[in-house]
């Protein structure tokens, strides 16, 4: 207890001492991977630009999505119904223990479920809490809400096990021609090991956050700004008693009840045909949820106006990564890009029984600069899959140990921490010394799973 104690306050002062906005973290990283891929890959320092430029937009659909994730989510949670839920909810811990326990808990929960509901519930229940209990670390609070994004790409909304689990003609593609027939998610997402490592984070995390929890001299004090109960539902007052058609439509609940009407019928078509749960899906749900439930068009328009207000690192920053995605899968002709060479040079060192955990700690090299599961994917596959294959390591194992790769360097990359920071008010030097501790622990948990029990 006493060593990780000092730990997490060394690992805290060096966050918040060195570590810089998330902006200016993203603008060094894109000169250093300029420097590695110019110096590395054989490309001219006009290619690698390029490679930059041509990036830097690719991002803007997947933008859009994590900006109305944000908006909307927060959107609802300012509904009055909702408020009272948070509210209860938030009441039920009394002492700093049970709050970080509870937020990791849920987090942990409504990120295996679907890692877009996760990451902003769990910070809007996280920042309801921090107006409750007196004493408890709000930056620990927002990190604990956080670190429950790890477990995604083990969850029911992983996006490379459910990639294998999709016959189509572009699995055969991207694997290299290992994977002939979809992999079903009852050997990657519910295998054995996989639960494993879900139970163990589940059980472990949780404790592990409240446990870190510093010492009432070395809580530094929050801006009580950043607590106000901005969520209050707005009300609208009419003191002129305005009976135009327009103040009518603005105001009328039947407007938004039949606009809820046309999104939950598509909502129960695309269930009744079978669709699963998606970025879209969710914002879809949020969506017509808020509507809903603030009533009338105008109150639901002020609050969305309310919160787009956080969504401006996120405009910022997701071009500069996808630049920086655009770098490292570049290469010259008959060369490889960065992110191959990296993949490489682990698949050199591994044998049969070290290859998954080999595949694990370069997939979470990997994530630092390509912070996106789609993208890494689509890069360390057709590498990873037939050396495994060679060595005779299952495809599916292969794929979940890039999948846990992807997600567990996420605790020490700010990207998608953003929206998270954005409701909390916060920035990334307040959380990821606290996040350290995260990484070290499901780090040491996949790594002896994937050794042992693979």
């Amino acid at each position: 207890m006493f060593l990780l104690r000092h730990l997490t306050s060394a690992c805290v002062f060096l966050a918040s001492k060195c570590l810089p906005d998330s902006f200016v973290l993203v603008a060094l990283l894109s000169f250093v991977v300029f420097v590695l891929v110019y110096c590395l890959t054989g490309q001219d320092a006009s290619s690698v630009i390029s490679s930059w430029g041509n990036g830097a937009w690719t991002l803007l659909g997947f933008s859009m999505q994590m900006a109305l994730i944000l908006v909307l989510g927060q959107a609802l949670a300012s509904a009055k119904l909702v408020q009272k839920l948070l509210k209860y909810l938030a009441s039920l811990p009394k002492g700093y223990y049970t709050a970080l326990w509870l937020v990791t808990s849920l987090s942990l929960i409504a990120n295996w479920i679907n890692w877009g509901f996760g990451l902003v519930i769990s910070a809007v229940f996280a920042k309801e809490i921090a107006k409750n209990v007196k004493g408890v670390d709000y930056r620990l609070l927002i990190a604990s809400a956080y670190s429950g994004f790890v477990i995604w790409h083990g969850g029911l909304s992983g996006s490379i096990p459910l990639s294998v689990a999709t016959q189509n003609e572009s699995l055969s593609k991207i694997s290299a021609g290992v994977i002939e027939k979809a992999i079903p998610i009852s050997q990657t997402i519910f295998s054995s090991y996989n639960l494993i490592i879900i139970g163990i984070i589940l059980i472990g995390l949780p404790f592990l956050m409240a446990m870190i929890h510093p010492k009432k001299e070395e809580i530094v004090e929050i801006d009580s700004k950043l607590l106000k109960d901005e969520y209050k539902e707005i009300e609208l007052i009419d003191h002129q008693q305005d009976k135009t058609i327009a103040h009518f439509l603005e105001n009328s609940a039947l407007l938004s009840y039949l606009l809820v009407f046309l999104g939950f019928g598509y909502l129960g078509i695309y269930f009744f045909k079978g669709g699963g749960i998606s970025l879209n899906i969710v914002n879809t749900i949020f969506l017509f949820l808020g509507i809903l439930l603030h009533k009338t068009p105008l109150t639901y328009v002020k609050a969305i106006n309310h919160s787009a207000r956080s969504v401006a690192g996120i405009l910022l920053q997701f071009p500069f990564y996808a630049g920086i995605m655009g770098m490292m899968a570049s290469h010259s002709v008959g060369g490889h890009s960065l992110a191959q060479m990296l993949s490489l040079a682990f698949t050199h060192i591994a044998n049969e029984k070290t290859f998954a955990l080999m595949t694990f700690l370069s997939a979470g090299i990997v994530n630092i600069f390509i912070p996106s599961g789609g993208g890494q994917w689509a890069i360390q596959a057709p590498i990873m899959l037939p050396a495994g294959q060679s060595l005779g390591v299952d495809p599916g194992v292969v794929s979940m140990a890039i999948a846990w790769g992807d997600a567990w360097t996420n605790m020490i990359q700010p990207f998608w921490a953003l929206p998270a920071l954005a409701i909390a008010g916060l920035g990334a030097k307040d959380i990821m010394g606290y996040c350290v501790l995260t990484l070290i622990f499901v780090g040491l948990v996949v790594c002896g799973v994937f050794y042992f029990l693979v």
